[in-house]
This record gives C-alpha cells, sequence and structure tokens, in this order.
C-alpha cells in the first residue's frame, strides 16, 4: 500500500468522513492510500483546492494588502482567494481584488502556478490593471498600500518572493 499522502487535517481542515457519492462512511485501507467507501467502494481522491491571486501595479508600486484572516493574519501579501465551482479563476481573481481592496481589475496574464508538497492549495496568479473602484480594506483585509517593488514588506507565505520575481521577468519581457 502506497503511503497515504498528507492531507488537509495538516492545515486546520478535517478531511472527509463521508461518502460524497452516496454518503456512507469512508475508510482508510485503500491499496491508493487514500480513503474508500466502505457502502460503495469508491475512493475519495482528496484534491487540492485552486486559489487565485493578482499582481496589481499602481504608479510603479505593487499592491498588497495586509491578511484580516488565518492564515498569515497581520502579514503583508496579494490580493488573493479561493475559486469557488465552476468559477472561471480570471473571474475569481477579479472578484477576490474587489472584495479585498475596493479595486475593479481585469486580469491580463498568467503569471504562474504556485504550488508546494504537503500543501493543499495551488495558487494561480495573475497579473491584472485597475480599471475603477477605489482603493479600501475589505472584510478580510487589514489594510492596503502598495510598495517599491525593491522595498516590499515581509511577506505572509514561502512562496511570495519568487511569486513577485515572476511577476518582474514576465512584466519586462512584455
Amino acid at each position: 500500500m502506497s503511503p497515504r499522502p498528507k492531507t488537509s487535517q495538516t492545515y486546520g481542515h478535517q478531511d472527509p468522513r463521508f461518502c460524497p457519492t452516496c454518503g456512507g462512511p469512508l475508510e482508510d485501507g485503500h491499496e491508493s492510500g487514500f480513503p474508500v467507501c466502505k457502502s460503495c467502494g469508491r475512493i475519495s481522491y482528496l484534491d487540492p483546492k485552486l486559489a487565485g491571486a493578482a499582481m496589481v501595479e499602481i504608479y510603479d508600486k505593487l499592491l498588497l494588502v495586509r491578511r484580516g484572516i488565518q492564515p498569515a493574519y497581520g502579514k503583508w501579501s496579494f490580493p488573493s482567494g479561493y475559486v469557488n465551482r465552476g468559477e472561471q479563476v480570471e473571474r475569481a481573481v477579479e472578484r477576490e481584488v474587489v472584495e479585498e481592496t475596493g479595486l475593479v481589475v481585469t486580469t491580463d496574464w498568467l503569471v504562474g502556478l504556485y504550488s508546494e508538497p504537503d500543501k493543499t492549495v495551488v495558487l494561480a496568479v495573475y497579473s491584472a490593471t485597475v480599471t475603477g473602484g477605489k482603493l479600501i480594506a475589505g472584510d478580510e483585509t487589514l489594510e492596503t498600500d502598495t510598495f517599491p517593488y525593491d522595498q516590499l514588506p515581509d511577506l505572509a507565505f514561502n512562496g511570495d518572493a519568487k511569486i513577485v520575481e515572476d511577476w518582474l521577468d514576465g512584466r519586462a519581457k512584455r
């Protein structure tokens, strides 16, 4: 049997206990390492969750938000959030920017897809252009601010510096 992958339980979420198909109880023990339904035999794959983030430039500075939610409460990062089922990724990124900053943006180009071993989230990062709105801190944001690219505050997540580097590289090539 393959070792069971680390699950979302590691990051504060519970793994499913019941089958999404028939509602039967799930149990460990399938050769894949994932839980299997005792009633219908369906394997419950623990799929990653997709999130989207925006790199927004305002007057040659990068827009950041101070997070008002966990994880990384109080730390600086990019406007971001989860993509809802059936939602186009680009529209989800645009929605999250409005919710967190009050700014209306249009996504321009994909900076990259980012994932880390043992993490449940895959992050799709887009470069975006402001088309309207007024800069405010949303419900999940403590404050918003813009920073010169070479004077960014300590960023919330391990991969944030790489994302900035990739965005600056892509921006320079356009």
